[in-house]
């Protein structure tokens, strides 16, 4: 009996050979760096050797017109001076012509190396990432009963319909899209498929459908996918939410159109819902879901159309490839940047920097987009001379979904691999550093966090940045009234609110939260629902109906957690609606942040 054609191998001995393959890339990069020093010598002796050749010709001119003068006069000792020299030239031009065969001779085996080196490191890596590929279809097994179980919860008719699952894809972009898919396909059954009742008012069939298709793209990508024939994207909602977060300035949502508008959703904060809770209407799922797609070397687009659904299509790459970046420098210091969020390297003339709204903006594509110093987003101390400023800026132009911004460097050096190492725990909270990226020549540079440099140029312009401090120093704590009957989620609450800075009164019921608020200013409500005397939806609803209270925002924290009382929510005006069952304390003071 023959031996087995097919052994079982754990995927994290995989893993390891796979991580000692990637670590044959620095001697690669070692190797292609060592070629490139061994050129530069040889450019340097091919040099050295015309200007030696040059004055040895003017040093034999200067002794045959020496020679001629000397004819029929006795030779003197200084006579022989010239000719010692041409002696020592002479064998000068026999030592450089050994040193320009060897020099040659180890950059030919040098360059041999470094093909020989890349070809096997590249195949191993090829061989042992095709080992981890897996089919598409591993990552869809959970998804259907997914929908199922939303859609029962949320009494929708949902079918999910699946396509190309037999592409075979790298197990760690597998790994990765998982929660992005999950999101997306969560959002289509909350957000975009309507109810029943709903569906066939507007002469669509009673069940929604989601369609989850992969397939090869062009080169060594592929393509998800999905689509449903919901309700769509609202572009005048996604306005108002980018608006009230102050993403778009009202000038620019004039002239944006809707599909620009639709494409803002992607950016951190902004939703279409009309509540937050523990499942949606935070406006960061979709962000992370752009976040990782990019992070992955991928992007991400939507289509959509009102009351016909969306769609959204990934192009992902099917393996891996090792990280690639652009090498720049910023007065003594170089930082990589990844290639994934690179939209452009440019050279620009400094007559091309234009001043709009306290910012400086470059010309692109017909658009103005914001220029910001590398080393100012760094909070880089560089020392500059004070000489005039080149003619000429460096720019590279980063790209998050709709948000583009050029950052100014001293020098923009090359493209490259690198081998990228994780930081640290201990560097765990440099959010602007991704990694560090090992270069050829053994150096260590911060490979920069290419998202948390876009959010950081987006905030508030600098004057009010300025302010920002002087208005925080001068600003009371925010004051929030809780009205809730147990004593125990009473106090658990004051005291997490407490503890993050609030000013905390609490009540025991909504009909004394509601003499509170009549009485006294408060800057956000957080109620139960099920109390004596007055409900939480009955104290929404008449907070709603008090003109001089109708804008407060509201946060029900409830252990009722069905569609119903979701629903009932929305309906009387809550602001935000948290199921206790999935309470988190990091998460209400997020929602509250967000609504105050």
């Amino acid at each position: 009996m023959g031996l087995p054609d097919v052994v079982r191998v754990s995927t994290a001995k995989l893993n390891s050979l796979l991580l000692q393959a990637e670590e044959l890339l620095t001697v690669k990069l070692a190797l292609a760096e060592r070629a490139d020093e061994l050129r530069q010598l040889s450019e340097k002796l091919a040099a050295w050797g015309k200007r030696r050749q040059s004055f040895q010709s003017e040093l034999r001119r200067l002794d045959r017109a020496s020679a001629e003068k000397r004819e029929g006069s006795a030779t003197n000792a200084a006579s022989g001076v010239p000719r010692k020299l041409l002696e020592y030239l002479d064998w000068n031009d026999d030592l450089l012509r050994w040193v320009e065969t060897g020099m040659g001779a180890t950059r030919g085996r040098n360059e041999r190396d470094y093909r020989t080196l890349s070809v096997m490191s590249d195949r191993l890596l090829a061989d042992i990432t095709a080992s981890l590929t897996l089919p598409f279809s591993v990552l869809l097994e959970p998804f259907p009963r997914l929908v199922r179980d939303l859609a029962r919860d949320r009494q929708k008719e949902v079918e999910f319909i699946v396509h190309g699952g037999e592409i075979q894809v790298d197990r760690r972009v597998l790994e990765a899209m998982k929660d992005p898919l999950i999101h997306l396909i969560r959002n289509a059954v909350d957000h975009g498929i309507e109810s029943p009742l709903a569906r066939q008012q507007s002469g669509k069939p009673a069940r929604g459908t989601i369609v989850l298709a992969v397939s090869q793209s062009q080169g060594d990508k592929f393509e998800i996918v999905l689509s449903d024939d919901g309700s769509g994207v609202d572009a005048s909602n996604v306005r108002a939410s980018a608006r009230k977060l102050g993403i778009v300035s009202p000038e620019q949502d004039r002239q944006m159109d809707d599909s620009s508008a639709c494409r803002l959703i992607f950016r951190s904060g902004v939703s279409t819902s009309p509540i937050l809770t523990d499942l949606s209407g935070r406006g960061l799922g979709l962000a992370i879901v752009d976040e990782r797609v990019r992070g992955l070397g991928g992007s991400i687009s939507l289509e959509t159309q009102a009351g016909r659904g969306v769609t959204f299509r990934i192009l992902l790459p099917v393996t891996l490839a090792v990280f690639r970046g652009v090498l720049v420098r910023c007065g003594e210091r170089l930082f990589v940047l990844p290639m994934a969020r690179v939209e452009r390297a440019a050279r620009l003339s400094r007559k091309d920097v234009k001043t709009v709204g306290n910012r400086e903006t470059i010309p692109l594509d017909g658009a103005l987009v914001s220029l910001v110093q590398l080393e100012d987003a760094l909070e880089l101390a560089l020392q500059r001379s004070p000489d005039d400023p080149p003619e000429t800026v460096d720019v590279v132009v980063l790209g998050s979904a709709s948000q583009r911004v050029a950052f100014q460097v001293d020098e923009i050096l090359q493209e490259q691999a690198v081998l990228v190492k994780p930081l640290g725990p201990a560097l765990a909270r440099l959010k602007l550093i991704a990694g560090a990226g090992v270069l050829g020549t053994g150096q260590v540079v911060p490979v920069l966090n290419a998202v948390e440099l876009l959010q950081g140029a987006a905030r508030t312009a600098p004057q009010r940045a300025a302010a920002a401090p002087a208005e925080a120093a001068a600003r009371p704590p925010r004051s929030i009234l809780v009205a809730e009957d147990s004593i125990t989620a009473r106090t658990l609450l004051k005291n997490i609110l407490e503890s993050a800075g609030f000013k905390v009164q609490t009540s025991v019921d909504g009909m004394e939260a509601y003499t509170l608020l009549r009485t006294e200013p408060f800057d956000l409500v957080v109620s139960d629902v099920d109390m004596p005397r007055m409900s939480g939806f009955d104290l929404t609803a008449k907070i709603r109906a008090d003109t001089r209270l109708q804008n407060l925002p509201v946060v029900l924290v409830t252990a009722l957690e069905s569609r119903q009382d979701r629903e009932r929510g929305i309906d009387v005006g809550a602001s935000a609606y948290i199921v206790k069952s999935s309470f988190d304390q990091s998460n209400l003071l997020e929602v509250i942040h967000r609504l105050i």
